[in-house]
């Protein structure tokens, strides 16, 4: 198993773990709350420090300077130990982190500073004046929401840091003895179980979050995953499928040879070459047998001919040809096939065409396998077009067209696989091996042409291969005759012959 494949296994089973839990703490979530406090913390290690300041240089104005310096002390310090155990806990990586044994000291180390900032409210009032005593209320309760939001992931670090200061104020005001100082308590309270009941909210929003982001890198990672198992699957494939097509093409000479031996003796036999049988039965299978054979080496010429194309190991020779000598020489080889049913062979050849520089053979098996096929196809009485034209792009066309029952359009994919077959033709046709078609489409990609297939049902097929312009002779400069001065382009020209001969 590769790296990326381990990872990707490696994420879906962690996400699966953190989404198999159900317990109402969610557990599973319980390091990405802590670290987005300790983040929370570490990014605003100076914001409450300075609040502290401004508080403690307001309330000299009501209070003991002496008192409110050794409380910003305190505060200091125990800032100082909260933000170090955070930042310690930052650095620790995760794999080895014990999260109840962090939560438990970074939860003490906020009560801590709770109890420091609740202590500020016991500081000795130089006079009994209200505006002092407001001023230290409104104060505590802006860092009371303060330390709610920053602690808000971790609902034990919040009730550890502010249920001090909430505490204090009662305490402190119910001491007082007046009614108004117990309105400030009981208000006080209200406002911090508003705040819990928000910060409730807020931290199921959060873990929520985390709910969908865990569902989000489970299905990543089974994306990845499969991903991962169907390239492999595909690449086998198709290592298997290429060594079966060399295979096949490198078994030429060994399906050929016992071949060749059986189709010679059947004809000798069939021929009565060294006198006459005496029984006229054994005349009739030796024909048979060389019948037999004929039709048995087609097929394997079939099948070797596109396991070279599938196998890349079909060879062009290419020369010089003319497409429509070779179409009206398969109209002949094609024609007695083709009266024998009954059907008439139409042929439309454009005059003047140039010739087109391929492969003789593939061209004339190309043309011979559309042609068999219209032929197999199509109906007594029927016809079939045969066509030679240029395109609009300047290439050259070879059209073969029928009035057989046609292809439905979902079955032309599976047409133009090897050893695929429509299903009208195995109700209206003659059996076959499927390859016509396939060996047809790969021959003339070979060239760099296209082939292109229109049917409709119970109207016909059409099939059309084209070659590009540039395989056209007439689109290239003319060579100089002997004794002429070379026109331009002409060295080009031969480099470029000479390159598609080799």
């Amino acid at each position: 198993m590769s790296g990326q494949k381990r990872r990707a296994f490696r994420s879906v089973q962690e996400a699966r773990e953190k989404l198999s839990y159900k317990s109402a703490g969610k557990p599973e979530f319980d390091y990405e709350l802590l670290m987005m406090f300790v983040r929370n913390e570490l990014s605003a290690a100076i914001t409450t420090p300075l609040l502290a300041v401004v508080v403690a240089v307001g309330a000299m104005f009501w209070s003991s300077p002496r008192q409110l310096l050794l409380w910003l002390c305190c505060i200091f310090v125990t800032k100082g130990i909260l933000v170090g155990i955070c930042r310690q806990f930052s650095k620790e990586p995760r794999e080895g982190v014990n999260v109840a044994s962090w939560r438990a000291k970074i939860t003490a180390a906020e009560f801590l500073y709770g109890v420091t900032w609740a202590s500020v409210v016991f500081v000795n009032p130089l006079t009994e004046d209200v505006a002092g005593y407001t001023f230290i209320f409104a104060a505590v309760l802006v860092v009371i929401s303060m330390r709610m939001l920053f602690a808000s992931t971790v609902m034990p670090i919040v009730y550890a840091g502010t249920l001090p200061m909430t505490a204090a104020i009662v305490i402190r005001f119910a001491l007082l003895n007046d009614p108004f100082y117990w309105a400030m308590a009981m208000m006080a309270v209200a406002v911090h179980l508003y705040f819990i009941w928000l910060m409730n909210g807020f931290n199921a929003t959060v873990v929520s979050m985390l709910e969908f982001r865990a569902e989000k890198d489970a299905l990543i990672g089974e994306l990845e995953q499969s991903k991962s198992i169907s390239d492999e699957a595909r690449l086998r494939a198709e290592e298997a499928n290429l060594a079966k097509s060399r295979f096949l093409a490198t078994m030429s000479h060994e399906l050929r040879t016992p071949l060749n031996a059986i189709l010679g003796f059947s004809e000798i036999m069939r021929d009565e070459a060294f006198g006459p049988h005496t029984n006229p039965t054994y005349k009739e299978y030796a024909n048979d047998i060389h019948e037999s054979g004929q039709h048995l080496l087609t097929l394997i010429d079939e099948i070797l001919d596109i396991s070279r194309i599938e196998a890349g190991r079909y060879e062009l020779h290419e020369a010089p040809i003319s497409l429509t000598d070779i179409a009206e020489e398969c109209h002949r080889l094609m024609r007695v096939r083709a009266d024998n049913k009954g059907l008439t062979i139409k042929q439309t050849f454009e005059e003047d065409l140039p010739n087109v520089w391929a492969d003789e053979r593939a061209m004339r098996q190309i043309c011979l396998n559309l042609l068999s096929n219209a032929i197999k196809f199509t109906p007594s009485k029927g016809a079939v077009t045969l066509k030679v034209a240029r395109t609009s792009a300047g290439g050259v066309a070879l059209t073969v067209k029928d009035t057989g029952p046609g292809i439905p359009d979902d079955e032309i994919p599976r047409v133009l696989r090897s050893f695929g077959q429509g299903s009208l033709a195995h109700q209206t046709a003659e059996g076959g091996t499927g390859l016509g078609l396939p060996i047809t489409k790969g021959l003339i990609e070979l060239h760099g042409g296209t082939f292109e297939i229109k049917s409709k049902l119970r109207y016909g097929t059409e099939v059309t291969v084209s070659l590009p312009p540039s395989r056209v002779m007439e689109a290239l400069p003319r060579l100089a005759e002997p004794g002429e001065e070379e026109p331009e382009q002409t060295s080009k020209t031969q480099a470029l012959w000479e390159k598609r001969a080799s």
